[in-house]
């Protein structure tokens, strides 16, 4: 495929989000290229545990235009079908995609339209820009734990399985699917965690014979307005492992999981923790009753046949950690080996030179429409809507973003038209 020196629009990134964007704008007859800096899905390939699955069904957690293939509609398909699934759509779309190729810069042309790109394979000019990188760029560390205490730390995105880490008990920093899913992980495999448990939503995996995803569509809870700009995004606690089952972090306690609040330092070899955990894990337990009461009262009112399930509003009794939560932990005494920080990503978004970002270098944005006219955002966590960063979210506001894009091309397009018709 050519390198091409001028397109109307270049999306930056090849995973679900500039995937999606390609095939609207392929749709829509614009030319264009899809710059992704290593392979197709590769956050999913190199920065994801190897026994992590989608953490919704296969026939819910995809493009409104394409099944998969490699798994029954109620299974969670595995990392591996994830990317296989995402290269056969740039194939069965066309998609101009270009690996290999790293966007350095975007920058504002001067007295024209458009945006100069700088690559790694030389520039590119193009009406417009759609950064379809995702939430999940810099990974985000606390500078709490200094190095010369011997215990190995990474983030998540570095995990891959329990082999990897030395011996000894497992510190895990984060509950949300990730620091969950990992904590479950390493618990079966006999090591012994210590679980830091902040914020969190956690809906059950399935209720009443249908999956939460159903239940969260048809409550209308998926297209739930975006947040208002600066409320902070609750972390929410699910997992499809082992063919999907509810998160549920008294259980991990009763598995021998030690909960603690959330990680607010270190002193002296100890990580110190805020005595929280119980109100967290209750405002989980208060989300996830609250789910249940919609969806009974949702399947009575349309006379849903569906089988009731009054066991599933039992919450079991609080562990001792939660009654009497530790303040410290020495790390040394405790026999920790590792820390895994769970602890989410920040954006960086250092190479577009353009005034359209917040105090905390964020997009402002209205459904990924910027100020700076041609500069588009897309995959953002509440983008329009709850489902926003999902698979199949993401593909209605690329539609959204696709149709603004046609929109201003017809403008120029009239422009251009009365410019020549005065010349002539």
């Amino acid at each position: 495929m050519m390198f091409p020196e001028k397109v109307n629009t270049v999306v930056v990134g090849g995973g679900q989000a500039g995937l999606a964007m390609s095939e609207h704008l392929v749709a829509s007859q614009v030319s264009h290229v899809v710059l992704e800096r290593h392979r197709i899905a590769e956050r999913w390939r190199s920065e994801r545990w190897d026994s992590l699955v989608a953490n919704g069904p296969a026939w819910h957690d995809r493009f409104p235009t394409k099944e998969f293939q490699s798994c029954g509609p109620d299974d969670f398909p595995t990392k591996h079908e994830v990317v296989r699934y995402f290269e056969d759509f740039a194939t069965e779309i066309d998609s101009p995609i270009h690996c290999g190729v790293e966007v350095q810069q975007i920058s504002r042309q001067r007295g024209r339209t458009g945006f100069v790109v700088t690559t790694s394979h030389g520039q590119i000019l193009a009406d417009n820009v759609v950064a379809a990188t995702g939430p999940f760029q810099r990974p985000l560390i606390p500078d709490l734990v200094p190095q010369s205490t011997g215990v190995m730390q990474m983030h998540s995105s570095g995990y891959r399985n329990p082999d990897q880490l030395p011996e000894g008990a497992v510190m895990v920093v984060g509950a949300g699917s990730s620091g969950a899913q990992i904590a479950d992980e390493l618990t079966r495999a006999g090591r012994q965690v210590y679980l830091s448990v902040g914020p969190h939503d956690r809906p059950p995996r399935a209720y009443r014979g249908r999956d939460y995803c159903w239940w969260l569509g048809v409550l209308g809870k998926w297209d739930a307005a975006a947040k208002e700009p600066g409320t902070e995004h609750v972390t929410i606690s699910v997992s499809g492992a082992h063919g999907g089952s509810t998160i549920d972090f008294r259980r991990f306690a009763e598995r021998g999981v030690i909960l603690t609040g959330r990680t607010q330092g270190y002193e002296d070899g100890r990580l110190l923790f805020a005595g929280d955990v119980a109100d967290n894990v209750q405002r989980g337990d208060a989300n996830y009753l609250s789910v249940l009461r919609e969806a009974d009262a949702y399947a009575l009112r349309h006379g849903l046949n569906l089988p009731e399930e009054r066991e599933a509003h039992d919450i079991i009794d609080e562990p001792s950690c939660m009654r009497e939560p530790l303040r410290s932990l020495d790390l040394a005494a405790s026999g920790v080996g590792s820390i895994i920080w769970a602890t989410g990503f920040a954006a960086d978004y250092s190479w577009i030179k353009a005034d359209i970002f917040d105090e905390q270098g964020r997009p402002v944005h209205q459904r990924g429409v910027t100020s700076e006219v041609g500069l588009y955002f897309l995959g953002l966590p509440w983008q329009s809507r709850r489902g926003s960063a999902f698979i199949w979210g993401v593909w209605h506001d690329a539609k959204y973003l696709a149709d603004q894009i046609g929109i201003q091309r017809a403008y120029r397009a009239y422009h251009e038209e009365i410019e020549q018709r005065d010349v002539s």
